[in-house]
Parts: C-alpha cells; sequence; structure tokens
C-alpha cells in the first residue's frame, strides 16, 4: 500500500533487487541494508525505505523484529526533522511497538512547536498507557505544549505526574512549570514555584517571572524582580520593555530601551519592532530616528517585520518622506508592509497618492485584506474623493466578499457626511447589519452642523445623549449647531443637560518632544520648568497674530462665561502651550512637531496656520483624527478635517 502511493516523478532511492526465500529451511533472511538514504531524505524517500523494511520483514518477520524496531525508530526521527507534516510521523510512532522514549519525546516536541499543541498531551497520555517511562526531557516538552496552547487543566495532571515521579527538582522542568503558570495568568503558583528552591534558578526562570508579571499588567512587580536580577540578558529587557508597552507606559519602555543600549547589549528584532510601534504611538520622531540609527549602526538586516515596524513609525511621527523612502528600499514587503503605507498616506491627507498606491498592491497579486480597504476609503474620506469611496466600497464587498466591519462604515459616513451627502449616509447607518457604534451618529452631528442642517442635526444629537450621556462631545456639538442657528434658548437647554448629567471631558493632552525629553502639556498647565517663559511666549504670539488679522473664535467653549473668559479659555489649550514651547526650544529651520489625543479645535487650527506664516515655522501636528501640516498660513487638510 505505502509502495503505491509513491509517484513515479519523485526521486527513488537504489535498492539491491529482492531475492525469493523458498523455503524457512533455507540459509538466514537476507540482511537489511543501510537503506542508503541520504543525509537529509525526502518524505517519498522515507516512505520508500519505510515500504522496503516492511517487504524484507515479510520473509522472516521473527528475525528481523529487533531491527525494524531500531530502523522505525530511525525512519520516525528523519520524518521529524523537518516536519511538515505530522500524520506520517504519528502513524509510524504507533506502529513501533514498544517506542523508546527518546523516540516518544521527539514526537512530543514536535507536536509541542506546531500549531497543535495538545497533540503532545495525547501522546505523552499513549506512552505511559504502553509502559514508557518518562524521563525530565518529556515532562519539559508537555508543559511547553500545555503553555503554549493554555491548557490550565492539563498541565496542572502533568505537574501531580511530575511530582509523583519525583522531577520537580530538575531545573528545566521547573522552568516550564513556571511558564506554563505564567502563560495561564496563574501568577500565585508561579510565584510559589519560584520562591521554593532560591538555588534553583537561572535566567530563564527570572526571564519567565519578569514576563507572566508584566503581561498579568503587574508591571510593579515585574519592574522589581528586574531589579533583583542577579544577571540579565536582551531576553530580560524584552520581557521588561515589552511589559511598559502592553501596558500603556509608552515612555517608559522607550527609556528602557536607551538604557538597555547604555548597558551595550544587543536588541533583537522583536524588541526593535516593539519600540517603534511605542514611537509610532506616540508620534515621537526622535526616539524613532533613535532606534533606526541603531539598526544602522548595528548594521542589522531590514526584515519584512522590520521594515514594516519603520514604515509605520515614520508615517505616525508625521515624516511621510522617510515613511515612503523605507518602503520603496524594502527588498521584501508583505500585505502588511502595503496597508502601512497605504493608511500612513491616507492619514496625511495623501489620498491620491495612497489609491495609486493601492493600484500597485494589486498589480504584484496581493490579495487586500480589511484593514487594506480601511486606509483605501480613509483616503478617500480625506481627499473628498467620493466617486472614488463609491468604487472602492462596492469592490471591497463584491469582488472581494469582505464584509464591512465599523471602521470601513466610519470612512463612508465621514466621506459621504463631509462632502453633504447627509442622508445618503443615514441610510448606509440605517441599513448596517450591525448596531451602529455611537462614533458615526457623532461623525453625522459634525457633518450637521458643516452644512446648517439644524432639525437633523438635533434628531441625531439627540440620539447620541441618550446612547451616550456622560460624553462631553456631544452636547457641545449639538450646542454648537444650535449656536450657528442662532437658537440660544435651546444653547442654554443643552448646556443644562449637559451639568444635570455630569457629562465627563475627556482630558485633552498634547505631547512635544526635544532633545530626546518629551513634555507634555494639559490646558492651562503652569507645571513645566519653563512655565514662565512658555507663557511670556503666548503674549509674543498673541501679540503677533492680532497685528497680522487673526480673532478668536470661541464657539468650541461652551462654558457658561463670558466671551473674554472664553477667549482666555481657549488661548491656554494644551497645543498652544506645546507651540509655543515648540517656539522657544526649536532651532532654526526645525520643524515643530506636536501630537494631540483629541481633535484640533476650529481656533487653534486656525491660530497654528496664522503662526505658520509669522514666525516662518512649519508645524506638523498629529490630532484625533488626522495630520495637519501648517507652512506659510496654509495647512495640507485644505481646512478639510
Amino acid at each position: 500500500m505505502l509502495l503505491s502511493a509513491c509517484k513515479p516523478k519523485l526521486e527513488l532511492l537504489s535498492f539491491p533487487p529482492l531475492k525469493r526465500v523458498h523455503s524457512a529451511s533455507q540459509s538466514r533472511p537476507p540482511p537489511l541494508s543501510p537503506l542508503s538514504l541520504p543525509p537529509s531524505p525526502s518524505l517519498a524517500q522515507i516512505k520508500q525505505a519505510h515500504a522496503r523494511i516492511i517487504v524484507l520483514s515479510g520473509h522472516a518477520a521473527a528475525a528481523v523484529k529487533n531491527k525494524n524496531r531500531l530502523l522505525g525508530h530511525l525512519l520516525l526521527r528523519l520524518s521529524l526533522a523537518s516536519p511538515t507534516h505530522l500524520d506520517y510521523p504519528l502513524s509510524l510512532y504507533r506502529s513501533i511497538e514498544p517506542p523508546s522514549v527518546f523516540a516518544s519525546n521527539n514526537v512530543i516536541r514536535c507536536l509541542a512547536r506546531s500549531d497543535l499543541p495538545f497533540g503532545s498531551v495525547s501522546v505523552y497520555a499513549s506512552m505511559r498507557r504502553r509502559g514508557v517511562s518518562p524521563n525530565e526531557h518529556t515532562f519539559t516538552f508537555v508543559l511547553q505544549a500545555c503553555g503554549k496552547g493554555v491548557g490550565l487543566l492539563e498541565g496542572r495532571q502533568v505537574h501531580a505526574h511530575a511530582v509523583k515521579l519525583c522531577f520537580c527538582g530538575d531545573l528545566y522542568v521547573r522552568n516550564a512549570l513556571i511558564h506554563l503558570y505564567c502563560a495561564c495568568s496563574e501568577m500565585g503558583a508561579a510565584r510559589r514555584l519560584f520562591n521554593e528552591r532560591p538555588g534553583c534558578r537561572d535566567v530563564i526562570t527570572w526571564n519567565s517571572m519578569v514576563a507572566g508579571f508584566a503581561g498579568d499588567g503587574q508591571i510593579d512587580v515585574a519592574k522589581q524582580l528586574f531589579d533583583e536580577m542577579p544577571k540579565r540578558d536582551v531576553i530580560s529587557w524584552t520581557a521588561l520593555i515589552s511589559g511598559y508597552v502592553q501596558n500603556g507606559q509608552l515612555e517608559r519602555g522607550l527609556e528602557c530601551f536607551k538604557e538597555m543600549r547604555e548597558c551595550g547589549l544587543m536588541p533583537n528584532e522583536a524588541i526593535l519592532v516593539t519600540v517603534l510601534w511605542a514611537s509610532a504611538q506616540l508620534g515621537l520622531l526622535e526616539h524613532g530616528r533613535f532606534i533606526h540609527s541603531v539598526i544602522s549602526s548595528l548594521n542589522l538586516p531590514i526584515t519584512v517585520s522590520l521594515g514594516t515596524a519603520l514604515v509605520d513609525m515614520y508615517a505616525k511621527c508625521g515624516s511621510i518622506e522617510l515613511s515612503r523612502l523605507v518602503f520603496d528600499q524594502m527588498a521584501q514587503k508583505n500585505i502588511w508592509s502595503w496597508n502601512a503605507m497605504i493608511c500612513g498616506l491616507a492619514s496625511h491627507g495623501l489620498g491620491r497618492e495612497a489609491l495609486a498606491l493601492f493600484k500597485g498592491f494589486l498589480s504584484v497579486g496581493l490579495q487586500p485584506a480589511s484593514v487594506t480597504f480601511v486606509g483605501v476609503l480613509n483616503a478617500c474620506s480625506r481627499s473628498g474623493l467620493v466617486r472614488e469611496g463609491r468604487q472602492y466600497y462596492k469592490l471591497m464587498t463584491e469582488k472581494y466578499g469582505i464584509e464591512p466591519e465599523m471602521e470601513h462604515y466610519g470612512c463612508m459616513v465621514d466621506l459621504l457626511g463631509r462632502a453633504g451627502h447627509i442622508y445618503e449616509a443615514v441610510d448606509l447607518i440605517e441599513n448596517m447589519k450591525v448596531s451602529a457604534d455611537p462614533v458615526l451618529w457623532a461623525t453625522l452631528l459634525g457633518a450637521c452642523k458643516v452644512h446648517g442642517l439644524v432639525e437633523l442635526g438635533e434628531k441625531i444629537g439627540s440620539k447620541l445623549v441618550n446612547l451616550d450621556p456622560t460624553h462631553e462631545g456631544h452636547y457641545v456639538q449639538l450646542s454648537n449647531i444650535y449656536a450657528k442657528a442662532s437658537k440660544w434658548a435651546d444653547v442654554i437647554r443643552v448646556r443644562r443637560l449637559m451639568a444635570e448629567r455630569n457629562a465627563n471631558k475627556v482630558a485633552g493632552w498634547s505631547l512635544i518632544e526635544a532633545q530626546g525629553i518629551v513634555h507634555r502639556f494639559v490646558a492651562g498647565d503652569r507645571q513645566h520648568e519653563l512655565s514662565s517663559e512658555i507663557y511670556g511666549m503666548l503674549e509674543i504670539i498673541e501679540a503677533r497674530i492680532t497685528e497680522a488679522g487673526y480673532s478668536p473664535d470661541v464657539s468650541s467653549v461652551l462654558h457658561d462665561i463670558g466671551e473674554e473668559e472664553k477667549e482666555n479659555a481657549i488661548k491656554v489649550h494644551s497645543e498652544r502651550l506645546a507651540m509655543a514651547f515648540g517656539l522657544l526650544v526649536a532651532k532654526d529651520g526645525d520643524c515643530i512637531r506636536i501630537v494631540k489625543n483629541l481633535r484640533v479645535c476650529a481656533d487653534c487650527h486656525e491660530v497654528t496656520k496664522v503662526i505658520s506664516q509669522v514666525f516662518q515655522k512649519e508645524i506638523v501636528v498629529r490630532d484625533g483624527s488626522r495630520f495637519h501640516r501648517f507652512k506659510d498660513g496654509a495647512c495640507s487638510c485644505l481646512d478639510y478635517w
């Protein structure tokens, strides 16, 4: 049966011809050859050798039984050397009676590293039923499989076996147990094992504990353990830095990376991708450039993962030119590399360029994913390309069969709303297959304000404040619609309603990087060490932009205070403080780069345009919506944001 499975096109092994055995009384059966297998045989060649053994065994099975078992182990080892499919090695393993512990461990190890790690547990149970005694390597591999599959119940049973058979004193078994409990977020059990035998620890033990507590959100405990480590390696630093990043302490993670470099350790690809991601999220170009310089100084190859992280980092840090340069220089790209570049161009308002790149993406034969169309539709939205947006939305659903997700609906609602197709956007939301996110209605409410649709805006605004009564932004938008229509009684009513419901305001902040240090500002901030100089610069800015013809727009201020107080409130918005600081420390020709967590208000947007002209400075602001590049009194968004 095995012989018939070998196709004629496959390369065949050369075996000596078989001789017919006339009777059992004749001389001993022909000895088995060493099978003439090459050093790295293919699966087909291994199956041919297997078939040869079966044929030879048929002549005198009893005489060659033990040798067959040894050859079976040899074939099993060869078939597991580079396994692509484990069906054949598993069937071969089951045919060996009894299998050695070495063969069992080899099968368990391969299954533990596969996509079906719990197969290791089944093989372990099988070997126990077949009377094969496990050793320390058996437990190490099985526990690794349980950790990979987050199999706490199975892992506890294997742990009990290890205790009964006295293997828990082995360092590698203990490390596998600690890793298992950390992977299953059972940090209490992991800590007990860690404390049981202080003398039975190595750097892997410590690394598992640091990574476990960091992954469980207990970053302070992880840092304490890290500080207590007698010896650290790059994995130790990776565990701590990744922990900071995963727990939202991005700036601390970047600081740790610099500390690691000062220790002279060479970073691995995983840690570089992590810190590039952190820089991208914070929009910190200087940090990102520093990481890129480390990669260059170490002559590390730009892999697909590393190149994609660099493309994403430069795009999100406001340097779309460097992002495109890295993308064009990448020797190899995958779908995520293209997605990062398309989304980056879209966020910078370069809609036509993003669509051209998408056509290039299709021309190289790649299949777009859901996130690809988020970038494409966002490009259309940011550039007001209504016709193209409709075409690509149809292409996504009809040709590629991608079901629209909330992000796709958001792009289309934004596109249609900005272009004045409000009722088409309403129909799109109402015909969605999933419940509409309040963000979609909020997007449409903003469009109603722009296009003066008071009645529809009132309906949508009422729906929003009922859906999310604690979100201050909904009240602000609804009030602004009434104010634009001079319906002051309704403005007062909305203000009172907001106060009664204790609507929460999301705290706004702005970041600016100077000489490798991140400076964070909030509205009215006076905590900075240069606070007096910053407020002095604000007065200079105010005087010069007023001379240039600026007049404040206080429509975004919803407090029941006088016009002068509203103007003063706007003057100390977080981005204005960051901008004043940037003007103080920036050198001639430097671009001022600011990251803001919320959407920039209309007045600050106008002020920044005037500042870029009066002070002859290029200013890049990444807000909660997109990038704004201000230069010579104009913004790259063309006031379309």
